[in-house]
């Protein structure tokens, strides 16, 4: 009994020994990292924008009628004169013919009324009367042809159709609007900007506008201020003048736009966040790196000039070598860490 009891005991010795070797280790720090890349930080504001046109064209019919044909659709380019649409011209045309049949007796009486008058047998006041039916026959002979001209829907200006709003088989309105055509040769995108920050910008401030959509960075042009605020997020609208030669960009694109703001130093190579990089007792600057087997090291490092939260590492990094950023503040050389 006493061999059993010397045996349990011992076993209980040898489990809290290995208990104690397992509590010695500790557990991997939890830090957030960012990969060393080559990047360009200019320390201006970005903001998000919308594409917008322009200038933008609605365009309806003069007259009531059941449109017959619909040639665009949208997303079309048209050229300026081209036909848009077609109204029924029935009624337009019998009235033409009216009109062309009052001219032509207009004309025969006019015809015959002048051969009294060149013979001095007819008052002047009938022959002024004869002249002005003539004149009445004119007007309406050229109102019945615009009328009959007005069915068809031309373009005023060159550009894309930006939407249909009515079909074949349907029945316009006058001045109801059957399309509208969009100016995207240049385009504005709109921005809206706090309050706080509108002192900031003005129209000569250098932008860049990047459109994910179609894989373009472009430059922005000329600024143009918005003077009235929105009552609910105290944002003021500004738009971006951006030249659109190819027709890549269409209205609705959205955008990121970064304003350069005047006076901030550009870096470039290897930037990180200010925050990432520590002075030592010795005045030197180091950063924590993690190697491939999430282990963290010291890394002495040079710096150049900062330019917002970044600044520049001009040696002792290198492209692809993983950085800690934040959580860096329970490392010593070797820890062990998870990101």
């Amino acid at each position: 009994m006493k061999k059993i009891m010397i045996c349990l005991m011992a076993l209980c010795v040898l489990y809290s020994c290995g208990e104690k070797k397992k509590s010695g280790v500790k557990a991997p720090i939890r830090v957030t990292t960012l990969l060393a890349s080559p990047a360009f930080v200019d320390g201006g504001q970005t903001y998000v924008g919308i594409i917008e046109e322009s200038e933008g064209t609605s365009v309806s019919f003069t007259g009531m009628g059941a449109v017959k044909r619909m040639l665009v659709n949208e997303g079309q380019h048209v050229n300026a004169g081209q036909l848009i649409a077609e109204i029924d011209d029935t009624q337009a045309r019998s009235a033409l013919k009216h009109a062309q049949a009052q001219m032509v007796q207009a004309n025969d009486a006019l015809y015959r009324y002048k051969q009294l008058h060149d013979a001095g047998s007819l008052p002047e006041m009938q022959w002024v009367e004869v002249q002005s039916k003539v004149a009445q026959a004119q007007s309406q002979l050229d109102m019945a042809k615009k009328n009959l001209a007005d069915c068809r829907l031309i373009a005023p200006v060159s550009g894309i159709i930006g939407k249909k709003l009515i079909n074949a088989g349907e029945t316009a309105m006058p001045s109801q609007a059957v399309a509208t055509i969009l100016n995207i040769n240049t385009l504005k995108v709109k921005v809206a900007i706090p309050e706080a920050e509108m002192n900031s910008i003005n129209p000569s401030t250098q932008s860049t506008i990047t459109v994910d959509a179609v894989g373009e960075e472009l430059k922005g042009g000329r600024i143009e201020k918005g003077v009235q605020a929105d009552a609910l997020t105290h944002t003021y609208d500004i738009r971006i003048n951006v030249a659109n030669p190819k027709q890549k960009l269409l209205p609705g694109m959205v955008t990121t736009v970064k304003f350069i703001n005047e006076g901030s130093q550009a870096i470039s190579g290897i930037s990180v966040p200010v925050t990432a990089v520590q002075r030592g007792t010795d005045k030197s600057y180091f950063v924590w790196i993690v190697d491939s087997n999430n282990t963290a090291h010291r890394n002495k490092v040079s710096v150049g000039s900062t330019s917002g939260n970044y600044i520049s590492i001009t040696e002792g990094i290198k492209v692809g070598q993983r950085i800690v950023t934040e959580g860096y503040q329970k490392l010593s050389e070797g820890t062990k860490v998870v990101f």
